[in-house]
């Protein structure tokens, strides 16, 4: 079973529909130019952000809490009105051709928004038919879908009986069950047991084979390394970077060491000797009484160097430990803090699937 099959959909032969609303044929699924929220009161989510998405490409949000990933993401799903600026998925406006943009993509929140009063399959099912799907056709989907997710066995179970990762799945498989060209998916893993959380990445994996568009944010960022073709990182509402990430990996430094010295006094005469090696791309210093992190191109070849030099000046290495630059190392580097991964909260229903019920609107 394809996972990319979706619902026959041609509105532009409906005769409410015109010929001016079919997009344009292009390589771009998601494009966002100059993108500006002010919320009222005078606070700025984002300032003037761009980047663009490719069909079929698996596309990491990453950034601190705050920093304006949910906002993005909530205009881009037509859930929220933008300040100024130019958004578009699929070749739509996001916010003049809402409609059309709602038929092509699935969104699952940081909520887990599925209806407790319903079963896996009826939610599922229910799903299908909110876009447009048959009833028959929408419930061989949804039992399709539950098999993809592993949830074929609680097909029956009431939503509100299931665990919390089982509901985040069906969570998750609500947001794929009409065959959606785009995928939106706001920290779609956490609260899943790793097994879960591998099932799911393969599912992207080869749901962006086989040409639908994954965006995505995300805290764990070893994921994102593996599984994103390329990532955007945010800070305070501003792209402060975006690339495939063994080219942000590169441009940190090829690794790292990370160094212990005995005597905190020495601290300040072994940043002057690390200044003066050429291989090393730059310092962490840190705090009194914290290791100093030196980025290099080669760990390997760099320590027996570091550790000559700094012994030639008296300075006593207590420990030394090597690694390979991380999506951690260009997180840290570009937005000042390590990401912080935060508990799922359970019992809320997504927006996303409030305003499907009519219980929300953008704003």
């Amino acid at each position: 079973m394809s996972t990319t099959e979706s619902r026959p959909s041609d509105h532009s032969s409906s005769p409410e529909r015109s010929d001016v609303a079919r997009p344009p044929e292009q390589r771009s699924a998601i494009e966002v130019e100059d993108l500006v929220k002010v919320y009222p009161g005078g606070k700025t989510a984002l300032a003037g952000v761009s980047f663009s998405v490719d069909r079929g490409e698996i596309f990491g949000f990453l950034g601190p809490n705050g920093s304006g990933k949910t906002t993005a993401v909530r205009i881009l799903v037509t859930l929220l009105r933008k300040t100024s600026g130019i958004t578009r998925v699929g070749g739509f406006d996001v916010q003049a051709r809402a409609d059309r943009v709602r038929d092509l993509i699935g969104f699952a929140g940081q909520f887990v928004g599925v209806d407790d009063d319903l079963t896996a399959q009826e939610n599922l099912t229910l799903g299908g038919i909110l876009h447009g799907t048959p009833y028959g056709a929408a419930r061989r989907r949804a039992g399709e879908v539950l098999e993809i997710f592993s949830l074929a066995d609680a097909a029956d179970v009431r939503a509100a009986r299931l665990s919390g990762g089982m509901r985040r799945r069906l969570d998750l498989a609500q947001a794929m069950v009409h065959g959606p060209t785009v995928v939106f998916l706001d920290e779609p893993t956490t609260g899943l047991d790793p097994q879960s959380r591998k099932a799911l990445w393969e599912l992207l994996r080869h749901l962006s084979e086989n040409g639908t568009t994954v965006f995505l944010t995300t805290q764990y960022l070893e994921e994102a390394d593996r599984a994103c073709d390329r990532v955007a990182i945010l800070a305070d509402g501003r792209l402060v970077k975006v690339g495939t990430p063994r080219d942000l990996k590169q441009e940190v430094g090829g690794g790292r060491l990370t160094l212990s010295i005995r005597s905190e006094a020495d601290r300040t005469p072994a940043l002057q000797v690390m200044a003066s090696i050429p291989n090393i791309t730059r310092v962490q210093a840190g705090r009194p009484g914290e290791p100093l992190v030196v980025y290099v191109d080669d760990p390997s070849t760099s320590a027996p160097s570091v550790l000559k030099l700094l012994g030639a000046e008296g300075i006593e290495v207590a420990s030394l430990e090597q690694a390979q630059a991380s999506l951690d190392d260009v997180f840290l580097r570009y937005t000042g803090e390590r990401p912080r991964v935060e508990d799922r909260v359970e019992g809320a229903v997504s927006t996303g699937f409030a305003s499907v019920h009519g219980g929300g609107r953008p704003h």
